[in-house]
């Protein structure tokens, strides 16, 4: 390479980058950019503590600590329930598809981050160009083949070339930085997936349980009902009752066994319902202690302050990386309207033959820099800013209405526990009146005291009283762990 080619090829680069340095203070004006966005602003207006309409206790409401911190291995000690969650984590389909997800946008990222280095290929290639023999390259073409070289106008080509748009104004940058953005929101997905199978997975297995004290509790009332029938058929053999009391006895022992059997539904539809979340296809019942379901402890969860919803819920934190990643991507887009530096070079070795290839007489290069200012395509790159603007704009509101949704959420389950609580102990005591009124009425019904009807209605109000309370406890029981959910546990 001549010295003098050397300093054309120098010069020619510095004046680009003089040139790209240059621009921003010169072309940054109102033509570049035809319209002012006003950027929406997110805002965290939730009070500084809960409220709600049951005087509760103020340490247990605003205690510095969260008790979604802990650990959902800590937060349940059941070890059936534990392995359950932890197969549903391994295998669980719609968790596994949300792993992918981050994994494409990890590829994302290392996309955008490629797309603002410059781009280097080696290159192969040839060309065959045959002018008209009437014309000078025609004639010169004619002598150069019977003096010097048989195909003159055949022409190979090697080497390497590079092109490198000039990330100028952020544009590449920021579309990188928009991806990760998203690969963050992406993780916040998969703890959100986590946290909803973890309590989903909870209450199914709780609900299990309650079942399986409901099918308990019918089996002993049918035993009650059975005994009840037989005495009202001794009766009636005695001449002391009569043929619709036999009937009505026997209609409400087929009552109680009808729910049995609808109840036994129930617990295998909620077993395949477990199966289906942990992907598991075998046939084996799911263990649990359901003996120890209305001894379970329910106690009030301790809340800390609203603002920790930011840090433990990851549907927020999802919601303000996609408001990031909506702000960097409308920055991106902007920039389109600002002229563009690309910057080509190649060199390598160019002849009518291989055999000439690496002579030095074969090598060439070049270089050139364009600035590219758009248009006829403005009116295009405009309403992408608006449609970008547009839903930077979409991602605060959204934002918002998630910090809402968890606030109010966690309001409604601290008051369901309360409400709940005292729920659970009137009807605890309603069930102990009723099982006295059952022995109380048989021995009036035996004594001619009290009607068959009168027993019938007792009967059936203690069985409907346990199914309630049973009911009840559930109710307390997720609503705990709905609390817990609400608070942002459950993925750690």
């Amino acid at each position: 390479m001549r010295v003098l080619d050397r300093k054309k090829i120098v010069s020619l680069l510095t004046v680009i980058a003089f040139m790209g340095n240059l621009q921003a203070p010169v072309f940054a004006k109102s033509w570049f950019h035809p319209f002012q966005l006003t950027e929406k602003k997110k805002t965290f207006n939730v009070p500084n503590r809960y409220e709600t309409s049951q005087v509760l206790d103020d340490d247990l409401l605003n205690s510095a600590d969260s008790e979604a911190s802990i650990s959902w291995r800590k937060f349940f000690s059941d070890p059936y329930l534990l392995s359950l969650i932890e197969t549903a984590l391994a295998n669980n389909q719609e968790f596994n598809i949300a792993l992918q997800d981050i994994q494409i946008a990890a590829n994302e990222v290392k996309e955008k981050q490629a797309a603002y280095w410059p781009k280097v290929g080696l290159g192969a290639g040839g060309s065959y160009i045959r002018p008209s023999e009437n014309t000078p390259e025609g004639v010169l073409d004619k002598i150069i083949q019977r003096g010097f070289y048989r195909n003159p106008d055949f022409n190979l080509n090697l080497g390497p070339s590079l092109s490198w748009e000039v990330d100028i104004w952020k544009r590449l940058r920021n579309a990188k930085d928009a991806a990760r953005q998203r690969m963050a929101a992406q993780y916040e997905v998969r703890n959100f997936l986590i946290s909803r199978l973890v309590t989903e997975i909870a209450l199914n297995y709780y609900e299990l349980m309650a079942l399986d004290t409901s099918l308990k509790i019918l089996d002993q009332n049918i035993k009650i009902q059975e005994a009840a029938f037989l005495k009202v058929q001794l009766l009636k053999q005695y001449a002391k009752s009569n043929q619709l009391a036999v009937n009505r006895f026997e209609a409400q022992l087929n009552k109680t066994r009808s729910q049995r059997f609808e109840t036994s539904q129930s617990i295998v539809e909620k077993e395949n319902r477990l199966k289906f979340l942990t992907g598991k296809y075998d046939q084996a019942p799911i263990l649990r202690h359901s003996e120890q379901f209305m001894a379970l402890p329910v106690d009030e969860l301790q809340t800390g302050v609203p603002t920790q919803l930011l840090a433990n819920r990851a549907d927020i934190r999802r919601a303000e990386a996609a408001i990031k990643a909506a702000k960097l991507d409308l920055k991106s887009v902007k920039a389109e309207l600002l002229p563009s530096l690309t910057i080509q070079a190649g060199t390598g070795f160019s002849g009518f033959s291989p055999q000439l290839w690496f002579q030095p007489q074969s090598l060439f290069y070049n270089a050139i820099g364009n600035f590219m200012v758009p248009l006829i395509n403005r009116n295009a790159i405009i309403a992408r800013i608006q449609t970008a603007d547009a839903y930077q704009t979409q991602t605060v509101l959204t934002y918002e209405q998630t910090i809402l949704t968890a606030y109010t959420d966690v309001l409604n389950q601290v008051s369901n526990i309360r409400n709940m609580q005292q729920a659970f102990e009137k009807k605890h005591r309603e069930v102990v009146l009723l099982e006295e009124s059952i022995s109380t009425a048989n021995a009036l019904f035996k004594y001619a005291k009290a009607t068959y009807v009168e027993v019938l209605l007792t009967q059936e109000e203690k069985l409907n009283a346990e199914r309630e309370q049973v009911e009840v406890k559930m109710n307390l029981v997720g609503s705990k762990i709905n609390l817990y959910r609400a608070l942002g546990g459950g993925w750690r």
